[in-house]
């Protein structure tokens, strides 16, 4: 395309949504989830020869030398398919909150007052590699009751075209407009450009993908944006605690799966726990070949026990891949932490390790190097669960459970569109509340202002 091309199909994608959004708004419960449960059903039909498409992106994603948590997140496995129908189906079955009038009070002059909830109307979503994003922006478009423009990334192009070809056939068998899902069919990074910097057409725009995209939208879009940059989450392991369960959590939070941004960066153990909790924590990151960057505290203790072996960190920096043979016979890397450890999302076999105080001393380390994403406390004090649930500045605060759960799906919410660390309306997962506005009504019987 050249760059008159270009405009001309975004705006023709814009005009085409801000048409679409009206009918959608319009469109009644039972319709929207008519159409919810159809793309569930075309997505179960259609298992094969997606996974046909997606074996093109993921093919060619390894012939370029695409990094392999890249690649994992392009997969489109029957499973993750199946959790996209799952999830169109959840929010099927979820009450419909646009046209809800909450807060109505009456005032002194007479008048009532509340706030009913709107479409917000469209959104443009730019997401990179996980084309299963295709179907979570999608349903939750639909269901509440906006038009949307997504721009997937070139390597899952193939995936996201099937899928917003089901998505629309779904539309449109149900009676809505197949303009109400857009995806962007061509892969010019100039329709980014375009897309963020038309308020006439987009009222919101997602960015979904690493930090550098997110910072370029967020620099340069002329419309508002939902967004978060960095995934660097914790678990402060406190004393008291259930020392087995913590161990279990741990481990689950950063070995889970590494890519994703709910995937826990740090560790923090109180200082009344870690000689009994570190070195049973550390066997198992061993055993995983997770590299461990700790502090002076937790590696005397790790080095204390014996089962693990230290490693110059400039030595390390430089056998990035390499294991150290244990004296148990496992392997493992444990190296001294640097300031900058603190502050890095790794979505790698990677996680800095501190020795704290108290949960006072860790929430001060959270509030200060986190990204204010998911951060959760294991123990067995209400008052210091109570205490990290007040003063962690984060969008998601978990006592007693695996940061893991900090998604859309697991919450309950049908689907996420993206997780929000900013402090308007729109914070953590991002479901349909996330896609809708509050506009003031008075109900009135005649009152006049005096």
């Amino acid at each position: 395309m050249n760059a008159l091309n270009i405009a001309e199909y975004a705006q023709t994608l814009g005009l085409q949504a801000k048409v679409a959004s009206t009918l959608m708004a319009s469109a009644s419960t039972a319709l929207k989830n008519v159409a919810l449960r159809r793309l569930a059903s075309l997505l179960r039909e259609n298992v094969q020869a997606l996974q046909v498409d997606n074996a093109r992106d993921i093919e060619r994603a390894v012939a370029a030398g695409l990094a392999a948590p890249m690649v994992d997140r392009l997969k489109l496995t029957p499973k993750v398919l199946e959790t996209c129908a799952q999830g169109c189906e959840q929010l099927a079955a979820m009450p419909d909150v646009i046209g809800e009038i909450i807060g109505m009070k009456q005032q002194p002059s007479g008048i009532r007052v509340g706030q009913m909830r709107v479409p917000i109307g469209v959104f443009g979503m730019i997401f990179e590699s996980r084309p299963n994003v295709t179907i979570e922006a999608a349903s939750l478009s639909i269901k509440s009751g906006n038009a949307c423009i997504l721009r997937g990334g070139s390597e899952a192009i193939e995936s996201n075209k099937a899928l917003a070809k089901l998505v629309q056939q779904a539309l449109v068998e149900s009676g809505l407009p197949a303009d109400g899902v857009q995806l962007v069919q061509s892969t010019e990074r100039e329709l980014v450009g375009q897309l963020i910097t038309m308020p006439q057409y987009v009222d919101v725009i997602i960015p979904r993908g690493g930090k550098g995209l997110i910072e370029r939208i967020s620099r340069d879009a002329k419309v508002p944006v939902i967004k978060h940059l960095d995934g660097n989450c914790h678990v402060y392991v406190d004393d008291p605690c259930d020392i087995d369960m913590a161990v279990n959590v741990a481990d689950n939070a950063k070995t889970n799966k590494y890519s994703p941004c709910n995937a826990s960066e740090g560790l923090l153990v109180a200082r009344g726990v870690a000689a009994e909790f570190l070195p049973k924590i550390g066997a198992i990151y061993a055993t995983k070949g997770v590299e461990m960057r700790c502090d002076t505290e937790s590696l005397a203790i790790l080095q204390g026990k014996g089962s693990l072996v230290f490693v110059d960190y400039a030595q390390a920096a430089i056998n990035s891949v390499a294991t150290v043979a244990a004296t148990t016979g496992k392997t493992a890397k444990l190296v001294p932490a640097q300031e900058s450890d603190w502050y890095e999302e790794y979505l790698a076999p990677i996680i800095s390790i501190k020795v704290v105080a108290g949960v006072d001393e860790a929430i001060a380390h959270i509030n200060r190097y986190s990204s204010h994403h998911t951060d959760a406390i294991l123990t067995r004090d209400h008052m210091h669960a109570q205490k990290f649930l007040r003063e962690v500045d984060s969008a998601s605060v978990m006592v007693n459970a695996s940061t893991r759960f900090a998604d859309g799906f697991e919450f309950g919410l049908g689907a996420e569109i993206g997780i929000s660390t900013d402090k308007f309306h729109a914070r953590g997962p991002v479901g349909i509340e996330g896609l809708t506005s509050l506009k003031f009504v008075v109900l009135g019987n005649g009152e006049i202002r005096t």
